[in-house]
C-alpha cells in the first residue's frame, strides 16, 4: 500500500508555478468577456494558488485581503482579476474537492480492493487534516455550492467499501455510510486534553481505523472438542454432596 500520506501530500501541493492551461475557465476571461493580457494572466494564476494555500491554512471565510497579500497584489487587482471572492474559493475547493475524485477512480481501478480503499482513505483524511477549508467544505460549510462533487464522493466511497466488502475484506456488517465518519473522525485537532498530537496523528489514527474495517480471516479450530471425564481425575478421591454408607463399613449385627 501506499505509505500513509503521500498521495495526499500531492495533493496538498500549493502549486506556486501554473500553466496558463491550468488556470480554471471561470477566471480565462475579465468582466467584458476577453481573455487577458500575459501580466493580467500571472496575477490570476498567482491569486489562485495564494487562495489555494490560503484556504487550507485559514478555511473557506479568508478575506479577500488575505488572498491578495499572499499573492502579493493589492485587493483593485484581486478584484480586476477574478469576478468575485466566493467565485475564486468555489474555482480553488473544485480544483481540490475534482484531484480527490481523480484519486478514487483509480483507486477503484486497483485490482486489489483493500489496497484501492486503503489508498484512498490516506489521500482523503490527509486532505481534511492538512486542509482546513476541505475540511469545512465537506462539512457542509458551502451550502449547495459543491453539491456534484460531495456526491461523487459519496458515489466514490460506496463503490469503493462495496468492492472491498464483495472480495470479502472490509466487515460486511459496517455500511458504507458509516466509512466516513469514521475517515472524518481519523482526522484529529493540534490537541486534545492537554495532549500535542503529533505532527502526523491522523496517519494513526487512520491506520487504527482501518484495522477496525478489515474482515478477520480465522482458521477453524483443529482437535477434538474437550468432554467431560467419566470419573474421577487420577489422585483424587471423588467428591459427594453429603454423607453416604460405604460397602464394608457398616457395624456388627444386633444380637437376638
Amino acid at each position: 500500500m501506499t505509505r500513509p500520506g503521500d498521495t495526499a501530500d500531492h495533493l496538498l501541493d500549493p502549486l506556486p508555478e501554473r500553466t496558463p492551461g491550468r488556470l480554471p475557465e471561470p477566471l480565462l476571461v475579465d468582466a467584458s468577456g476577453r481573455v487577458p493580457r500575459a501580466d493580467a494572466r500571472r496575477n490570476a494564476e498567482r491569486l489562485v494558488s495564494a487562495a489555494r494555500v490560503a484556504v487550507a491554512e485559514v478555511g473557506v471565510s479568508v478575506s479577500a485581503h488575505e488572498i491578495a497579500r499572499r499573492a502579493g497584489v493589492g485587493v483593485g487587482t484581486f478584484y480586476r482579476r477574478v469576478p468575485s471572492l466566493e467565485a475564486l474559493l468555489r474555482t480553488v475547493l473544485d480544483e481540490v474537492l475534482d484531484e480527490i475524485l481523480t484519486v478514487g477512480e483509480r483507486a477503484l481501478e486497483d485490482p486489489d480492493p483493500w489496497n484501492g480503499l486503503s489508498t484512498f482513505a490516506t489521500a482523503y483524511v490527509g486532505l481534511r487534516t492538512e486542509s482546513c477549508g476541505i475540511s469545512e467544505a465537506m462539512g457542509g460549510a458551502c451550502g449547495d455550492a459543491l453539491a456534484p462533487r460531495l456526491t461523487g464522493l459519496r458515489d466514490l466511497v460506496r463503490r469503493l467499501v462495496e468492492r472491498a466488502q464483495e472480495a470479502g475484506v472490509v466487515r460486511a456488517d459496517v455500511p458504507w455510510q458509516d466509512v466516513p465518519f469514521l475517515l472524518a473522525a481519523a482526522s484529529t485537532s493540534a490537541r486534545t486534553l492537554d495532549i500535542r498530537a503529533s505532527d502526523r496523528q491522523w496517519e494513526r489514527n487512520l491506520s487504527v481505523v482501518l484495522d477496525g474495517l478489515r474482515a478477520r480471516q480465522t482458521e477453524p479450530m483443529t482437535g477434538q472438542l474437550p468432554v467431560p471425564s467419566p470419573g474421577p481425575l487420577p489422585g483424587r478421591a471423588p467428591e459427594v454432596d453429603g454423607p453416604t454408607e460405604t460397602a464394608g463399613t457398616a457395624g456388627p449385627a444386633p444380637q437376638g
